[in-house]
């Protein structure tokens, strides 16, 4: 088993273009893989009420199973357990799964189920392109990924970057983040990026079974701004719209509440909370990258 601490950006359909032209990425050897993903659960679902995905990933002729349990996530930043292995030498069952390997996982998500009634629910195929990127003792992986989902007839796009610590200190994400959402040149625009808390596997079981109706929570915070913002983005329903809206206003006002006396830092990420909030009011995804990166420290 091993930890898996990664920060997910959502890109705008433009991001990725202006992403593969930083300067920082042209200094960096790269390489492109095409991965096909099939995802299992049982018919109710057993495994997305208990946190946990399943999935088989093919690369090229080789076929590895991977189980990764709930991640905990703040503001793009997510750190989950991920148990990963080669099934190509593996007795798999009609379905293609290692049944053998999940029953030695001996995992808690697992307990009293019956594998045998777990069945394909969705893929996700996506093309990877990958850097790797090292500084000050850090070793992060550097992917942007671009595809769909499908879920049945019904499909999401797959537009986003992910920076995985193998190694080292996880702010060295925040600033490397930093480093691709700022401009690259005096003429140069910010990339179009948001930070994004669901996974591909959360996203998908949203698609097949349907997005939860938003709720009124009493203390908001950057996190639930951005479950708004990913619930809304995929199911475009109004309601999810409005919930990011009044989550974003709520926010401003809470943080305009506890300001004392001026402070550059503070008084920085109300504006960026302003400008968030003024996109919602349009209806437009805040493709904001460097205003949510000020607001990140609120929502650490």
């Amino acid at each position: 088993m091993s930890d898996e601490i990664e920060l997910k950006l959502a890109l705008s359909p433009q991001g990725p273009a202006q992403l593969m032209g930083h300067p920082l990425l042209k200094t960096l050897a790269s390489q492109t893989v095409t991965l096909g993903n099939q995802y299992y659960d049982t018919a109710e679902g057993i495994l997305q009420s208990r946190r946990v995905a399943l999935r088989v990933r093919r690369q090229g002729d080789r076929r590895l199973q991977t189980l990764k349990s709930a991640a905990e996530s703040q503001g793009g930043l997510s750190s989950r357990g991920e148990w990963e292995w080669s099934i190509d030498n593996a007795a798999c069952n009609a379905a293609g799964l290692d049944l053998n390997g999940l029953r030695e996982l001996d995992h808690p998500a697992l307990c009293g189920l019956d594998l045998e009634t777990l069945r394909p629910v969705f893929t996700t195929d996506f093309e990877r392109r990958l850097w790797r990127y090292r500084i000050d003792g850090s070793d992060i992986e550097i992917a942007l990924d671009q595809g769909s989902i499908h879920a049945g007839d019904a499909r999401l796009p797959i537009c986003e970057l992910e920076l995985e610590l193998k190694h080292g200190r996880p702010e060295q994400l925040w600033a490397l983040a930093q480093r691709l959402c700022e401009p690259s040149a005096p003429d140069a625009t910010t990339l179009p990026a948001r930070p994004a808390n669901h996974s591909k596997a959360s996203r998908a079981g949203c698609l097949g079974s349907g997005w939860p109706a938003p709720i009124v929570i009493e203390t908001v915070s950057v996190d639930a701004l951005i479950d708004a913002i990913d619930n809304w983005q995929d199911s475009q329903h109004p309601a999810w719209l409005a919930s990011a809206r009044d989550r974003c206003d709520r926010l401003v006002q809470q943080w305009k509440t506890r300001r004392s006396a001026p402070h550059r830092e503070h008084d920085e990420r109300i504006e960026a909370a302003e400008r968030i909030l003024a996109d919602l009011g349009q209806g437009v995804v805040p493709w904001r990258g460097q205003d949510w990166l000020l607001l990140r420290h609120e929502g650490a």
